[in-house]
């Protein structure tokens, strides 16, 4: 079978898969545990990746040793954001996510809240943007119970995918 270009430049660059079953997730933070690692994570829908984003995974890298991060799935961004989201598929968001060097892993969940997996995986941190407030993040209660933390990340006004997607809306309404 011929190797893809895509495969050769991702086995050249030394990287492995950074997209993994769930399963395969609980695997890579138990061994992590093992050697002493602090487990950060996080999670969100990165429909529409922007400086935002970028900032925020950076920032939750910095607070240990393994940055995890959930996507939410197609069906799950559609019940948080309503129709016409997502903008990008799945797959393709996840992809984006994993290819940005703060981050080590990278898994798709269906359900709207992290609740269940943040209950087996038990981070030292879970990262959460400052545009709520901690009454606002419904999983710090299921995170503090075990004796993780939650940590919210420095919001960047004006840098949303909402953003985005006004701005792009608002160019073509001119162009056309």
């Amino acid at each position: 079978m011929k190797t893809s270009r895509l495969q050769r430049t991702s086995k050249s660059a030394g990287r492995k898969a950074r997209i993994l079953p769930f399963p395969k997730i609980v695997r890579l933070v138990q061994r992590a545990k093992e050697r002493g690692s602090k487990i950060v994570t996080t999670n969100g829908c990165f429909d529409i990746l922007h400086v935002g984003h970028v900032r925020y995974l950076s920032y939750a890298k910095k607070l240990g040793d393994l940055l995890i991060v959930g996507v939410n799935s197609d069906d799950s961004v559609r019940k948080l954001k309503g129709v016409g989201r997502p903008i990008c598929p799945e797959r393709e968001r996840a992809e984006v996510v994993a290819s940005l060097r703060s981050v080590d892993a990278v898994f798709i969940f269906d359900d709207t809240t992290p609740m269940r997996w943040l209950k087996i995986l038990k981070p030292d941190v879970h990262v959460k943007g400052a545009d709520r407030s901690m009454r606002e993040i419904v999983e710090r209660k299921a995170v503090r119970s075990y004796g993780g933390r939650v940590v919210l990340a420095p919001f960047h006004k004006g840098r949303s995918t909402s953003a985005v997607i006004r701005t792009v809306t608002h160019y073509h309404s001119l162009l056309t």
